[in-house]
């Protein structure tokens, strides 16, 4: 192998070590948060339960069901992995960073930088948002179907089973926490110029249309809840639009000051 064949090759090997380093980083720690999450995950479910037992007035008198022998225990698997996921996030998005970062220019970096920051926040106060005010509102809708006894007819009552329980919070919480994530997706798209501050502000009304729509998707069939998520997407829609535009009021003094440094 000649010289200038082991200079090329040595640089793709130090990426693929420095990969495996980032990734064994990333594994051992969703393995470590997995297994805490999981001696906890009764613990966890409780905590998920909240919303429902307000919904309910405080009426303990319903009960969680489970109508196959494995669907407890792999509930919990579920609940470790959902808990091992959302704490391991930080750290795989900053090992993202260190393999990423050294290749990146400095105007790039500058941008890249605060997008992974304000992602997990982001993600983190969309769900946080779902759980105190959203999930709340649905199950009142969903626990108002309930038929109390009555002399001459059966009682309707509510005994939601472990696992879809999990899921429909989780979809929901998920749901919300994606949402929130509309501002890094708009800055990303006029950072590479498929928007602009003027194209979002004359779209605006398709843009409220669009978002009342997701909320429809993505909630109960409720107004309330719909408007819960709609509102305050449209006022991260409107921070957007502010921060895109003095994004682009910069943009021309940092090109000058990477022409005047070339």
């Amino acid at each position: 192998m000649s010289q200038k064949a082991k200079l090329k090759e040595q640089p793709l090997l130090d990426h693929l070590v420095e990969l495996r380093n980032r990734l064994v980083w990333c594994v051992g720690f969703f393995s470590m948060a997995f297994m805490g999450c999981y001696f906890f995950s009764q613990e966890i479910f409780l905590f998920l339960t909240r919303p429902l037992i307000n919904a309910l007035d405080g009426n303990t008198s319903h009960r969680f069901i489970y109508t196959g022998l494995g669907e407890a225990f792999f509930t919990y698997i579920k609940i470790a992995f959902y808990g091992a996921f959302f704490l391991s996030c930080p750290l795989i998005l900053h090992q993202i960073w260190r393999f990423i970062a050294p290749g990146l220019h400095k105007t790039e970096a500058k941008t890249v930088r605060p997008l992974l920051i304000a992602s997990p926040l982001l993600f983190l106060t969309g769900a946080i948002f779902a759980y105190a005010a959203v999930l709340p509102m649905a199950w009142s809708f969903f626990v108002g179907f309930e038929v109390p006894v009555a002399q001459d007819q059966m009682a309707i009552m509510l005994e939601p089973r472990m696992t879809e329980y999990l899921s429909l919070t989780m979809v929901l919480l998920i749901a919300f926490g994606l949402s929130f994530e509309l501002p890094i997706l708009l800055i990303l798209l006029a950072k590479i110029g498929l928007i602009t501050a003027k194209s979002l502000q004359s779209k605006r009304r398709y843009a409220i249309i669009l978002i009342f729509v997701m909320a429809a998707v993505l909630t109960p069939p409720d107004v309330v809840s719909q408007i819960a998520l709609a509102f305050p997407l449209l006022i991260l829609y409107e921070i957007t639009l502010f921060l895109i535009r003095r994004m682009e009021q910069k943009q021309p003094s940092i090109q000058t000051e990477e022409q005047a440094s070339a």
